[in-house]
């Protein structure tokens, strides 16, 4: 089974709301899958119903196999899941926090100890073993928040934002971390933070009113909005004879030139195919000074923008 998590048609209703409508996707073994969303997208109530805290009202939704309703504590074997408010007992010390939350989760003896100096040590909570949870800053509670996650050696691990309220040298070190679990693990990550989803996951899923919009990578998602490529090339050499050279090449559907301290940024907007190397080869024949050959890329900031901003305007 190459699947981790098979969603179809999940639907959640409250009292005159539909949070999560109709929504079905997949994520493969070995993932890191960005889930997002707005806020009250349905990010949050998909992931608690797969973790088997939240019952749906309709569809159905498998976690390693195992069906989330019927087998509900199957699946809570192999999840591993973070919540947006980490609960923490915070008159506990991270070690005593840590055994016990193992135990809890089926973990004994001496593989519990291992498992306990193995998460501290990739949460970076190796130094603070003793000390007491309520007493740690915010950063190092998440730590702990994501070493419980993980003391079981969850097949499936389940962060909801993850990085909220950290500094960026936390949030760097929970992308490390996350990074890290790839080799083991499947990641679903939901988070606000969109670079750190570029940085750190394979696949996206955007989530807008409780239906899917997306799924796929950010370059592919690039490609569709903008129905191809642009390529940006800066040089000097006789504009019109330029633009007019550019145009011809294969793939190549419009040219628009920028003028600046006397070099001349053409813009040039063509289908799937890359053409940078014939670009290239067109500058260096015809005797052109190339400064700059680059590729324009939304970020998946500007993605997530227009995929959900008509909708949300339509509201």
């Amino acid at each position: 089974m190459d699947n981790m998590i098979e969603v179809k048609n999940l639907t959640k209703r409250y009292a005159g709301c539909t949070a999560v409508d109709d929504v079905s996707f997949e994520v493969k073994k070995g993932e890191i899958v960005g889930f997002l969303g707005p806020n009250g997208a349905g990010k949050s109530t998909t992931l608690r119903i797969l973790s088997c805290y939240l019952p749906a009202s309709g569809g159905a939704a498998k976690v390693a196999g195992f069906d989330v309703f019927r087998h509900s504590l199957e699946v809570r074997r192999r999840i591993g899941y973070l919540p947006e408010s980490t609960p923490l007992y915070p008159e506990m010390r991270v070690d005593e926090y840590l055994s016990y939350r193992a135990a809890l989760k089926g973990v004994g003896g001496q593989r519990r100890r291992q498992r306990v100096n193995e998460v501290k040590e990739l949460c970076g909570l190796t130094d603070v073993g003793r000390r007491i949870v309520g007493q740690l800053s915010k950063g190092y509670r998440q730590r702990v928040g994501m070493a419980d996650a993980l003391v079981h050696d969850p097949e499936l691990v389940i962060l909801d934002e993850p990085t909220i309220g950290l500094d960026p040298n936390q949030i760097r070190h929970v992308r490390d971390v996350i990074k890290n679990l790839a080799a083991r693990h499947t990641v679903l990550l939901s988070t606000h933070i969109l670079p750190e989803v570029e940085m750190t996951c394979q696949r996206v899923l955007i989530i807008n009113r409780g239906k899917i919009v997306a799924s796929d990578t950010p370059d592919k998602l690039r490609t569709r909005l903008q129905g191809g490529r642009e390529i940006v090339a800066e040089m000097r050499g006789a504009k019109n004879n330029v633009a007019q050279e550019l145009y011809k090449l294969p793939g190549v559907t419009r040219v628009t030139t920028e003028a600046e301290d006397g070099w001349t940024r053409f813009r040039m907007e063509c289908g799937a195919e890359d053409v940078r190397p014939l670009v290239f080869e067109a500058a260096a024949r015809s005797g052109w000074t190339l400064r700059e050959l680059r590729q324009e890329k939304q970020s998946l900031e500007d993605i997530f923008v227009a995929l959900t901003r008509v909708e949300q305007e339509v509201k």
